[in-house]
């Protein structure tokens, strides 16, 4: 699906900024500093002529950002759609060397970072070559204040926006990296503004709704759902710098911030299902708990939905926008484990490993199409034939299957599954089966090598306090609920699985020896 070009990519700011000045626009937790759209619009413009004048950002220059949750990252964000500019927020939970390739492939002309990650910044500028450094510092004295007080000093030419098309890229978004080095999504307007309506119609976002963005702006779950399509209607966005389960409860209930929506993995909703103030909660006011990055498994939706509240299961990827798939809130129950259906600009393919579409009800894996998808890799041109199909596809490699009233279950990551004894394993359906041992907190499910089999599953569990469950019982319980090859030979128990900064699961970290 193409879109024309002609289309005027507006400035979403500047919009909210005539039509309701007075509207709340952000609200950063960490400094309690508060915007309307007319103060945000301001600190834009500050912010695009620091950019130019201070830094010498013009069209197509990359800004790198480094910085924990914070406005200043979204104000960062517009400033470059103002200059033409081309926004790269930086995932500080990488090391070094890894940020350092990620500037050396991109080549931004600042890095701009929080103060708490200066020491990583001052290095991964001098490794990198990176021929600017700023500091951020959540509202306080760094250069960025000082850069906006300077660019709001007499005689400073105002910016006059280049006119952008669709299909010009705004942000450059680089995946995690954990099957190689990480790649750079390029994210254009069109993407952004059609997730945005997608987002609106599946969510039920309004100029009066307030989202509480938790995941990591440099993630496309933090800066994309629902933080932008949040400033694409004119709700506000609500910045939480780190999560911690007591807080984000707190958050959640607390009837003055009126948080409507939020989007975050099971692990979040896991934790803090596990706060003592769980139950007595009052979550009456919200409107849409989004829940991706894996299944959720029942028994969490069913403890949320107890105190009334669906939670909705989605799927999407950086580069799809991210929303490919929704499931409406009413169906959480009924269609527990689909992740649910497109959106309306989205088209799917379940396919086989020839690409012929597989009969309904079998699993492949599953390809996007759509104004939403991006148009490739930041320096990959050459291996554009590698992740898209002859006529436009974009391979997404995750396994997948319709039942037959047409809603999308996601069963795996395609590297994820393993063969056991020649039968394909998908551990994400072996895990949704351990969750339903009562005492299980988290599992992730890996194959291990296996003299007789090839290969076999180690089930990695964490319990929840006071639990009394031991290897023979969940192999047991899962040996009720699956065929033979997919029961698990092994279980280790542990304290925490490791996460990346949005709460995925590393399986690629967890013990296999």
């Amino acid at each position: 699906m193409s879109t024309p070009d002609y289309i005027p990519v507006n400035d979403w700011i500047a919009h909210h900024a005539r039509f309701s000045p007075g509207g709340a626009a952000m609200h950063d937790l960490a400094s309690n500093r508060h915007f309307t759209y007319a103060e945000m619009h301001e600190r834009v413009d500050l912010a695009a002529k620091y950019l130019r004048d201070g830094l010498g950002i013009g069209e197509e220059d990359r800004v790198a950002v480094l910085c924990h949750n914070d406005t200043d990252m979204f104000e960062i964000q517009f400033a470059c759609r103002r200059l033409g500019a081309i926004f790269l927020p930086l995932n500080w939970r990488l090391a070094v060397p890894e940020l350092e390739y990620i500037c050396k492939d991109a080549a931004p002309k600042v890095l701009m970072y929080g103060t708490e990650l200066t020491e990583e910044a001052v290095e991964i500028q001098r490794l990198s070559e990176v021929p600017a450094i700023a500091s951020l510092n959540n509202g306080g004295d760094s250069d960025y204040e000082a850069g906006l007080a300077a660019a709001a000093g007499a005689g400073v030419a105002p910016v006059v926006a280049p006119p952008r098309q669709l299909t010009d890229i705004w942000t450059l978004m680089y995946t995690s990296g954990t099957t190689g080095r990480p790649k750079g999504a390029k994210i254009t307007y069109q993407m952004a503004v059609f997730n945005s309506i997608q987002c609106v119609m599946t969510t039920q976002i309004t100029c009066n709704s307030n989202n509480l963005v938790f995941l990591p702006i440099f993630h496309t779950g933090g800066l994309n759902v629902y933080g932008n399509p949040m400033f694409h209607t004119g709700g506000c966005n609500i910045v939480l710098r780190t999560f911690e389960p007591d807080y984000f409860l707190a958050l959640l209930s607390d009837k003055k911030l009126n948080i409507t929506h939020a989007l975050g993995v099971p692990t979040n909703y896991l934790m803090m299902a596990q706060v003592p103030g769980f139950a007595d909660a009052d979550l009456s006011h919200i409107v849409c708990l989004g829940v991706g990055g894996a299944a959720a498994p029942l028994s969490l939706i069913e403890d949320f939905g107890e105190k009334g509240i669906n939670l909705q299961q989605g799927w999407g990827m950086t580069e799809t926008g991210p929303l490919g798939l929704m499931l409406s809130g009413d169906q959480a129950i009924s269609r527990v484990g689909s992740s649910g259906l497109p959106p309306l600009y989205v088209k799917l393919r379940i396919v086989d490993e020839d690409e012929n579409d597989v009969v309904q009800g079998e699993t492949g894996e599953m390809l996007i199409k759509g104004p939403v998808v991006t148009p490739g890799y930041w320096n990959r041109e050459a291996e554009h034939d590698d992740f898209f199909t002859a006529d436009g596809w974009f391979r997404t490699g995750d396994a997948a299957r319709q039942d037959e009233d047409g809603y999308y279950y996601i069963v795996d990551r395609t590297k994820d599954m393993f063969i056991s004894g020649g039968e394909n394993v998908y551990p994400v359906e072996v895990e949704n089966v351990i969750f339903q041992l009562d005492g299980v907190l988290e599992n992730a499910v890996i194959g291990i090598p296996d003299e007789k089999w090839g290969e076999v599953g180690r089930a990695c569990v964490v319990l929840k306090p006071g639990a009394n469950l031991d290897e023979a019982a969940v192999i047991e319980h899962c040996d009720t609920q699956l065929a033979r090859f997919k029961v698990p030979k092994q279980v280790r128990f542990m304290d925490e699985l490791p996460h990346n900064a949005t709460g995925k699961v590393l399986k690629h970290e967890l013990p296999r020896d």
